[in-house]
């Protein structure tokens, strides 16, 4: 059993193709085929049942996929080990970052980290906080730097580095604008442009809702703030943004209920050995944090 076979295994059964696996890859599916093939020989057992184009995983594969996971962080973290032993931060730092803190936060220390860390090969990608999250707990990324979610995973690691205050905010011309206090019943009276449902600031906003009386309008969703921003500034309903996006075009809500406010910050996978250069870019982001 040798990592090449696992990383193959491991791939199909996230792209669920082995055509999408051999493109990630950079090989051909006849050498993805084959590595599956060589994998179920010596373990003796069907991985993948393969029903016209769908792909799935059977019972054994299942069984497989979080060992197979494991032994690749392991391996990595090994070459990562002998490699920071010459004392240089250097290498690969795979990481992702959420569109919001990307535009936001994270500018002052990337510019920071690549002027210090010039030797550092970054991987550096902009996803949503979900995808992100998933990217960290499957092991395909070192570090995330997301909305920190609510009820997170047992394997993940979260570390808070700025709180995020959310305000109510409609336009000027809003019928609630200018009013001396709101109610969050006033509020469900109006139409609500919000983060998708699936989204870590939804589920956070969605806690000061959760009485069964209070049943929120939601008529529009989006999962990038700029937009929600900009619709709720031509006068589309009302929302929940940041303290840092609001402007001059908004109005902002004075509600009678408990301030909202999400967690900002960076995650990692537990089992996983942190390399130098992910260490020395959270130190720099922790001291970016406190100026």
């Amino acid at each position: 059993m040798d990592s090449n076979s696992l990383q193959a295994f491991v791939t199909v059964a996230d792209k669920e193709s082995f055509s999408l696996a051999a493109e990630q890859l950079f090989l051909t599916q006849s050498a993805i085929s084959k590595r599956i093939a060589l994998l179920e020989e010596q373990l003796d057992s069907k991985l993948f049942d393969r029903i016209g184009r769908k792909v799935s995983l059977t019972e054994a594969g299942n069984t497989l996929l979080p060992q197979a996971r494991q032994i690749l962080r392991q391996l990595q973290d090994a070459k990562r080990s002998l490699h920071d032993l010459q004392g240089q931060v250097s290498g690969n730092l795979s990481m992702a970052a959420s569109h919001h803190i990307s535009l936001h936060r994270l500018p002052p220390v990337l510019r920071r980290f690549t002027k210090e860390c010039p030797e550092v090969d970054l991987d550096l990608r902009f996803d949503a906080s979900e995808i992100a999250y998933e990217g960290v707990l499957k092991g395909d990324l070192e570090l995330a730097l997301i909305t920190l979610s609510p009820q997170p995973h047992k394997q993940i690691h979260a570390q808070k580095v700025w709180d995020d205050p959310l305000r109510y905010v409609v336009s000027p011309d809003h019928p609630l604008a200018g009013k001396p206090s709101v109610s969050l019943e006033e509020l469900t009276a109006y139409n609500a442009i919000l983060s998708g449902s699936a989204t870590f600031t939804r589920q956070i906003a969605a806690q000061q809702f959760s009485h069964p009386e209070l049943r929120l309008k939601t008529a529009m969703s989006t999962n990038y703030l700029d937009t929600i921003r900009m619709m709720v500034t031509i006068g589309l309903g009302w929302s929940l943004l940041p303290d840092t996006m609001i402007n001059r075009d908004l109005s902002v809500l004075n509600v009678d209920a408990p301030p909202v406010s999400r967690q900002l910050g960076y995650i990692s996978h537990k089992e996983r050995t942190l390399s130098k250069a992910a260490q020395r870019f959270i130190e720099m982001l922790e001291a970016n944090s406190s100026t």
